[in-house]
């Protein structure tokens, strides 16, 4: 029997996560090679989980309460790192808690890791539910990446990871402050499904063009090497077009900045290490029922 861990991030929003748990179980109840566990990090919410219970096609659900609010991405790598120290486990599924990545989906992922078990599985976004100005930037974005990374980064937290996959990455700084980006530049080899973005069960997207910003440094940072050095080589190529002068300064400058960003994101994830150890772990509280 293969064993999949479910990890889910959450920060408040419970009946969110309620109706996630009612939604996967349903999509996985059918899935009778597969033992399923969850474990739920609590990114020290400041509201109290009542009524949550435990799926009878769960083995298991345990919370990791937090004794300090440090954001999604320190939550799923910190949710990594204690599986992998701790747990028996074949995958790790990681998703959402809102309902943004569609319960009927991780079957597609469980599909292909029971298809091909020595590869990762990310959720490709084919279509996202935001604003057509964040459709835009996030495109931007992208581009972006892929000029001075050169890498295509086009999924995020919603995918299912090899064990050999998550021996690679658990125990990396760099995963603190990028998921995708620390993913794509250790786990050379893993398949794709296609992923519609949903829509969260309560509330507006927390998505903002802030976070998107923050994302987008992020993601670029865990390349910085490579980024310094792509950043070079546009300068050189734009002196020896010799341009008009205050094309070229301001170009310059950009680039400058753009670079000075990206080293003082990376230079952030390091100074996170509290919360990627046992430190700022309050307790485990396991729901039986």
């Amino acid at each position: 029997m293969k064993k999949i861990i479910i990890l889910i991030p959450v920060f408040n929003d419970w009946d969110s996560l309620k109706t996630l748990l009612l939604e996967i179980s349903k999509n996985i109840d059918d899935l009778k090679e597969v033992v399923f566990k969850c474990i739920i990090v609590n990114d020290a919410s400041t509201t109290d989980y009542t009524e949550i219970n435990k799926p009878k096609n769960f083995e298991s659900l345990k919370i990791l309460n937090m004794k300090i609010n440090k954001g999604h991405a320190q939550c799923n790598a910190f949710g990594i790192k204690y599986i992998f120290e701790n747990e028996k486990f074949d995958n790790i599924l990681l998703m959402d808690g809102d309902g943004e990545d569609r319960p009927e989906e991780l079957r597609d992922l469980v599909n292909q890791v029971l298809k091909y078990p020595n590869f990762s599985v990310v959720a490709k976004r084919t279509k996202r539910s935001e604003t057509f100005i964040f459709k835009f930037l996030y495109k931007i974005h992208k581009l972006i990446t892929l000029v001075f990374t050169g890498k295509i980064i086009n999924f995020g937290y919603f995918s299912c990871l090899a064990k050999k996959d998550v021996e690679k990455i658990a125990l990396i700084p760099i995963l603190k402050s990028s998921y995708s980006g620390t993913f794509k530049k250790y786990i050379k080899k893993y398949n794709e499904i296609k992923s519609i973005r949903g829509i969260r069960y309560f509330g507006p997207s927390k998505m903002s063009l802030t976070k998107l910003l923050i994302h987008s440094f992020s993601i670029i940072a865990v390349f910085k090497y490579r980024v310094f050095l792509s950043s070079f080589i546009y300068l050189l190529i734009l002196s020896l077009i010799k341009p008009n002068f205050l094309i070229v300064a301001t170009f310059q400058i950009l680039i400058i900045i753009f670079c000075f960003v990206i080293f003082l994101t990376s230079l952030r994830s390091k100074k996170e290490e509290l919360y990627n150890s046992y430190e700022n772990l309050k307790n485990i509280k396991d729901i039986t029922h």
